[in-house]
């Protein structure tokens, strides 16, 4: 495989066939997801890692468009402390990529004997530990993911996200998520100026990468990438945290990432951060929020032609091409970074 060809590179040109695959299989679940959303009232979301941030990005969605009281989970309560608590009318949401790391596991099957219905979104299958703990198993349809760092994984657990949220009674448009493909790959073809940000982050040690609302999970998200596969610094924020502080590390040795969707409540504020950034003398890069949030920073990637709600599904892939670019600029393998493995078990 050619240098410009890496594993991380290809399953990354792999995401909208494998977003219009798990689209396809899910939303013909939709009355099954309706039917356990009967039985509660509110979400615990019980993920690690990359599926973490898809869980940000769930809990988000389902409590600004479904009105549902949303909350992460912390396993340690179950496989560490084991308390039980009273879940009766919870609807807990274990995601997790393989479908085998046994606190997940472990977590989903506590909440079940605490009295909460359970669903699992897992690309292991219907066989993997996870889908068969679940009431409901979503099973994305991303096929084999090789590299270290998840990306069509990730993707594809925001789209069963989605399909959840729809059947939990999300204010949402469906065919605004069947347009996400099509958009991914038009992103893949045309990222924006991912190397002018290659070249701002090449020599740095550090960078400040922040969103707010549902563009919160991308942030996080890109966030992570950013540390496992390029060795940086890498700190992910929303906005309104970092205004309360953290903005104090932003200069002209650690500069800003900052995404938006091309509209909603979260844009204007995030232009705001830009113009903020860049009047102190640091730069800002972006990625989305349209001409507005361009106009304002560094250097700019584009971002989805897509609603708000299924934006982050478009808005984390500038931020893998940059990854993957910018770790391959330092001489760091993206597919295999030091000391990871592709499932991660913690106790």
């Amino acid at each position: 495989m050619s240098p410009q060809m890496t594993k991380m590179r290809s399953e990354i040109a792999e995401q909208p066939e494998a977003l219009r695959a798990t689209i396809d299989s899910l939303l013909p679940r939709i009355d099954e997801v309706r039917a356990l959303g009967e039985r509660t009232r509110q979400l615990l979301f019980v993920a690690r890692g990359t599926s973490d941030n898809a869980a940000v990005y769930g809990r988000y969605l389902v409590e600004s468009h479904a009105g549902r009281l949303s909350a992460l989970a912390a396993p340690s309560i179950a496989t560490t402390y084991r308390r039980k608590l009273d879940l009766e009318g919870v609807l807990a949401v274990a995601i997790s990529q393989s479908g085998r790391t046994e606190e997940i596991v472990e977590t989903l099957a506590w909440a079940k004997d605490c009295g909460a219905a359970t669903v699992g979104v897992t690309n292991g299958g219907p066989d993997s530990p996870l889908a068969q703990a679940a009431d409901l198993a979503l099973c994305t349809v991303a096929g084999t993911e090789e590299a270290v760092p998840a990306t069509k994984t990730y993707t594809t657990q925001l789209a069963a996200l989605a399909v959840l949220a729809i059947g939990l009674g999300a204010d949402v448009d469906r065919a605004d998520l069947l347009r996400v493909p099509e958009a991914v790959e038009k992103l893949i073809a045309e990222p924006g100026d991912v190397d002018a940000v290659v070249d701002g982050l090449a020599d740095k040690h550090g960078v400040v990468v922040s969103g707010r609302g549902l563009a919160f999970s991308t942030a996080l998200e890109t966030a992570l990438k950013l540390k496992e596969a390029c060795y940086l610094h890498a700190m992910g924020l929303s906005y309104a945290d970092l205004l309360h502080g953290p903005i104090a590390v932003v200069d002209h040795a650690t500069p800003a990432l900052l995404v938006a969707a091309e509209s909603g409540p979260t844009l204007q504020g995030t232009v705001a951060l830009a113009e903020r950034v860049v009047s102190a003398g640091a730069a800002a890069y972006t990625i989305g929020g349209g001409r507005a949030l361009a106009a304002a920073g560094t250097a700019a990637m584009n971002g989805p032609d897509l609603p708000e709600w299924v934006a982050p599904m478009g808005l984390i892939v500038p931020g893998q091409l940059l990854t993957e670019a910018l770790a391959r600029r330092l001489g760091i393998d993206p597919d295999a970074p030091r000391g990871l493995n592709k499932v991660t078990q913690t106790d």
